[in-house]
């Protein structure tokens, strides 16, 4: 393997050995969730442990090779000083490559450690307001977050919707034809807060289907007679579901709060 060679071999090994570590090093903070589903953290913590050796044992591998072909390139470098001056000049475009080679290496390396400190020092941070805004978290449909899933229906028997979260409910919602059914149900929700015109703003989570990449919001609109909590802040809203009074929004039903509750973020901030 030659020296160009060996410099990708390294940062290619170095990557995949510092990705693996970090997705241990969630694991064992109980991070991992922030950025992934949790259906999918065995299959992943098995995959960085195997990571780990394997990539090891790469960068073994090429040292290695670095090492036995070392001397070789020293003989060739000797014999290249007695072929005069067109050996010298044959080796500039090589030289001149071999130096491109080493900064790019260089620079891609840096950015490896610095996303790999950046994982492993800064606190991970979960998705924002503005994220949802953009997403368009208040739309009719309540995101495409809510997909198809089975949601029993409140007029069954038997029902318990103590549990309801977010989701649950903007997905009943969505499916319910008659939303007049829906009006007086109690609620107790937690999420965050969209910001929205005078006196209401939506309650709102992130789904995740596979990780934090693919996250949707999906949010309830809350009428208050309060002050309405600042943009991001984690609430917890108790009230009844009513009716829309802007007869001109597209959300039919929204949640009249009877009280507000500041907290802070969960440990686990998605729905799933």
């Amino acid at each position: 393997m030659s020296s160009s060679d060996r410099g990708p071999a390294y940062l290619g090994l170095g990557s995949v050995l510092a990705v693996a570590l970090c997705t241990l090093w969630l694991a064992a903070v109980g991070h991992l969730d922030l950025y992934i589903n949790p259906r999918y953290d065995v299959f992943t913590i098995v995959l960085a442990a195997v990571a780990v050796p394997a990539a090891v044992a790469g960068l073994v591998v090429v040292a290695r090779g670095h090492g036995h072909r070392h001397d070789d390139e020293a003989d060739d470098d000797h014999g290249d000083h007695h072929d005069g001056h067109g050996g010298h000049g044959a080796s500039t475009a090589p030289t001149r490559r071999r130096v491109l080679v080493r900064v790019l290496g260089g620079a891609a390396a840096l950015v490896t450690v610095g996303v790999t400190v950046a994982m492993l020092v800064l606190p991970p941070a979960t998705l924002s307001a503005r994220t949802a805004q953009q997403r368009s978290v208040d739309t009719p449909t309540l995101s495409n977050a809510t997909g198809t899933q089975d949601v029993a229906l409140l007029g069954s028997a038997g029902v318990d919707t103590s549990q309801y979260g977010v989701k649950d409910w903007a997905a009943v919602i969505r499916q319910t034809t008659d939303t007049s059914s829906l009006v007086g149900k109690p609620v107790r929700l937690t999420g965050f807060v969209v910001p929205g015109a005078d006196g209401t703003f939506t309650l709102t989570r992130f789904v995740i289907s596979c990780c934090a990449v693919d996250a949707q919001p999906v949010g309830l609109g809350v009428v208050t007679d309060g002050t309405v909590p600042d943009a991001d802040q984690w609430v917890r809203v108790e009230g009844k579901l009513a009716a829309n009074p802007d007869p001109s929004a597209d959300a039919r039903i929204v949640i009249r709060a009877a009280s507000i509750t500041r907290i802070a973020q969960p440990s686990d901030p998605y729905e799933y």
